[in-house]
């Protein structure tokens, strides 16, 4: 019987010929990703369980990335960056991505970068690890976040873990895993240009119900599935967790791995799952069957498509997040609002610096992506998560009242960006730009002109 790619990967990492669903393995760890909400909670168990002058197994192996409460004059989050700066200096770890524009013990709203290029800042982590070259097909990548499946697009074991387990990593190098069950998801044909990655996966979600796949592998192949550049793949990827999935994973082929030696010259060894591999289960689509598809409040599998919701009235528009940031998922969404006005308050917010960049790099029908959305009448931000999860009241995008919000965000469950009784409504950047111009819950085909070709990045 032959193994799956996350069983591969994890029988490599444990010393082993093979695995088996169920077993529990000793695993050596690659990456370990922290950030500011929960790399101060991590240091300290680290240093708790030992000791205060205790080194990490490899400061070349840990990144940490502050990204969430960034521009907010709330002391607390000032507060830790602050205790990450201390640590990654003591511990000589390089791959820290320090916010340089907040000084130390600041009070009141940071000023932004004045420019993207020159800061050491990055923005989200799970956009910004593979931008600088963390993210590697046949590895295990920690991380103290839920969305650390997103990497699960370079053909990694990519899964989220608490601040004490990623303590005893930090310390040790290892971790204690068990092997997941493994689902095959396969999207059949070619995908069309008014769908996105993000009307598939919420298609998913909303057939197998948030705990579908509760601590399994969730494996994406198909024809729609490899004409993705590596954008779509991380919102694939990057929802599994709202299916219940430990982790999400497309093998790597030629286009993951031109990304991947692009921004490293690490070596790695990509892995796919064998032709007898066993999985519990194997759903299959035909793409094109697909509609925009909306997830209603208050859950990812609250499934709806953008057509039969179109009496819906929407107060706000937000595109952004680790899920709706990235740079294809603007060039979309730039395709719906070039030459129109927004009718509804809009908020574009980059997912990394790299995309805030590519904002005034990259062109739609002769204007940059910045000037289209400004002509538009969106508020622009720099790269944060900014309203995804809520934070304080001060927040960029921040519902701070019960209205209605269209977002390219990945989770929607009561005060997750803000107000306990907003309710958010999942959608792919394309269906929330159409929204944008309509003022309420709006399928893509009923703005766009399906003869003219749509902007992919």
């Amino acid at each position: 019987m032959g193994m799956t790619i996350t069983e591969k990967i994890l029988a490599s990492h444990a010393g082993r010929q093979t695995v088996r669903p169920g077993e529990n393995v000793w695993c050596d760890i690659d990456v370990l990703m922290t950030h500011d909400i929960c790399g101060p909670g991590t240091i300290g168990i680290f240093q708790e369980q030992f000791g205060k002058d205790a080194k990490v197994w490899d400061p070349e192996k840990v990144v940490i990335i502050p990204d969430h409460y960034i521009f907010t004059a709330d002391a607390k989050s000032h507060r830790n960056i602050d205790l990450l700066r201390e640590f990654v200096g003591k511990q000589g770890i390089r791959n820290y991505y320090d916010p340089d524009f907040i000084p130390a013990a600041l009070v009141g709203m940071p000023t932004a970068y004045a420019d993207p290029l020159k800061t050491a800042f990055a923005g989200v982590c799970h956009v910004a690890l593979p931008q600088h070259g963390h993210t590697r097909p046949g590895e295990i990548l920690l991380g103290t976040d839920s969305h650390t499946c997103t990497a699960g697009a370079f053909g990694e074991f990519a899964t989220g873990i608490g601040n004490t387990d990623a303590g005893f990593v930090m310390g040790t190098g290892k971790l204690w895993l068990k092997v997941p069950e493994s689902m095959k998801f396969a999207f059949h044909g070619e995908m069309p240009p008014y769908l996105m990655a993000k009307d598939l996966i919420l298609h998913v979600i909303g057939e197998i119900t948030t705990d579908g796949a509760t601590y399994r592998a969730m494996e994406f192949v198909g024809e729609a599935i490899s004409a993705m550049n590596v954008e779509e793949r991380c919102t694939i990827c990057n929802m599994a967790i709202e299916a219940g999935g430990k982790n999400g994973i497309i093998a790597a082929d030629k286009v993951a791995a031109d990304y991947v030696r692009a921004r490293t010259d690490k070596p790695f060894k990509a892995v796919a799952s064998d032709p007898d591999a066993r999985y519990r289960k194997v759903h299959e689509f035909d793409a094109a069957k697909i509609e925009p598809t909306v997830a209603q409040p208050h859950s990812p599998d609250n499934r709806a498509t953008a057509r039969k919701l179109k009496d819906v009235k929407i107060d706000r528009s937000y595109i952004g997040s680790c899920t709706g940031g990235k740079t294809t998922d603007f060039v979309a969404a730039a395709t719906i609002l070039a030459g129109r006005k927004v009718v509804i308050d809009t908020f574009i917010v980059p997912a990394t610096t790299e995309v805030d960049h590519d904002l005034d790099r990259l062109r739609v029908g002769g204007k940059t992506l910045r000037q289209i959305f400004l002509d538009a009448g969106c508020h622009v931000g720099p790269a944060s998560c900014a309203a995804c999860l809520g934070g304080p009241e001060d927040t960029f995008g921040r519902a701070n009242e019960p209205i209605k919000v269209v977002s390219t965000t990945n989770r929607n469950f009561p005060g997750r960006m803000g107000h306990k009784g907003a309710g958010v409504f999942l959608a792919s950047p394309l269906t929330a730009a159409a929204s944008a111009v309509t003022g309420h819950v709006t399928d893509p085909r009923d703005v766009m002109d399906l003869d003219k070709p749509i902007g992919r990045a």
